[in-house]
């Protein structure tokens, strides 16, 4: 059988791409500044024309009642006047469903999406999630482009990074700089601790919210969030990793289960000596200032002053040196599973069993 191909010159008198061949001069100049400029223009553009198509404006309307003067009285009444808002979001399916902020469209009576071919649509909550600062939304609408996800675990600082919203309604603003930290932490405005934030220079502004933070591939790596004012330069945004599973659960579910023991609390120091006698792994702890009725604490026996150092799930022991390790403890696996409290109250080092319950949100 001959298995020769024909028109194929040999192996051998093939370069390979970037092979520099024998006697072929080799060039040692470093790229100039403008060939290195055209390059980092191209990225940013590409980027943009890949994920711009999917950016949306998302316009709502609050009911609020507004006090006025009764006439016949000096007591004031209410009167329903409309608040408007806005921010921005991205579709990431095909079928309408787009990712946004929770602020942008919390507790909104209507929302419209404007798409960037300027058709207009309502649009519905699928699901909202203050505490990590996400929600889902659809519209009916066809022809619609998703975004490419990336995988925001694989950030590095240093790198490209590439915001598109519409900062005081104008629409498909770009504004690029770098990742300028990772693993950052932020408070919602629910008071719970966001993980895992990503920080950037890339300039936001309010009508931001809700936008894509984009790598140099064009890949969403973050859902744009909030600044710090007055300082410059200091933006965050969700990571896309924290996003796909808040819109995961919110698909499924229309929220995020979380669970909660019915107590308010405080992280505070632990007397040194204390922390010693009991080898605590950490000097702080969470004290108790108050206990709700018919709670998981007061059913489990809790008291007001006791100082939580540790929860024990599924016979594993994890230290709570505050708040929030109490809070990312307390997820929606340990609804209703017995858990068991380390605590010390007054000098003395207690175990309580508790079932946590599920939080209403």
């Amino acid at each position: 059988m001959n298995l020769e191909v024909p028109f194929a010159e040999p192996l051998s008198s093939q370069p390979l791409r970037g092979e520099i061949l024998p006697g072929e001069p080799v060039s040692t100049e470093a790229p100039d500044d403008a060939t290195l400029l055209d390059s980092y223009s191209r990225a940013i553009t590409a980027a943009v024309e890949r994920v711009s198509p999917s950016v949306v404006n998302v316009e709502v309307h609050h009911l609020q009642r507004r006090s006025r003067p009764d006439q016949r009285s000096d007591r004031s009444s209410g009167e329903p006047h409309e608040r408007r808002g806005g921010g921005s979001g991205f579709v990431f399916t095909p079928d309408g469903l787009i990712l946004t902020n929770s602020h942008v469209v919390h507790d909104a009576t209507r929302i419209e999406v404007t798409l960037p071919d300027g058709r207009r649509a309502p649009a519905h909550t699928i699901g909202d999630d203050p505490a990590t600062d996400l929600a889902v939304i659809r519209i009916d609408a066809t022809a619609l482009q998703a975004v490419p996800l990336g995988d925001s675990q694989q950030l590095r600082p240093g790198q490209m990074a590439i915001a598109i919203g519409n900062p005081y309604g104008f629409q498909s603003t770009v504004t690029a700089g770098v990742i300028s930290a990772l693993g950052r932490s932020l408070r919602s405005y629910s008071g719970r601790l966001i993980e895992d934030v990503i920080q950037t220079d890339a300039a936001l502004n309010p009508g931001n919210s809700g936008g894509p933070l984009v790598d140099s591939r064009g890949q969403v790596i973050g859902v744009n969030t909030a600044t710090i004012l007055p300082a410059q330069g200091i933006c965050f945004a969700i990571g896309i990793n924290t996003a796909k599973f808040v819109a995961s659960r919110l698909l499924r579910d229309g929220r995020i289960r979380r669970s909660y023991i019915g107590v308010s609390a405080q992280t505070v120091s632990i007397h040194r000596r204390v922390v010693r006698f009991y080898n605590l792994p950490q000097e702080t702890g969470v004290v108790v200032v108050g206990i709700e009725d018919r709670s998981p604490a007061r059913i489990a026996g809790l008291r007001e002053g006791d100082v939580i150092v540790a929860l024990t799930i599924n016979n594993i022991e994890k230290p709570v040196a505050g708040v929030d390790d109490l809070h990312r403890l307390l997820t929606d696996a340990e609804v209703g599973a017995p858990c068991s409290l380390t605590l010390i109250r007054h000098t003395e080092k207690l175990s309580l069993p508790i079932v946590p319950e599920e939080a209403k949100n």
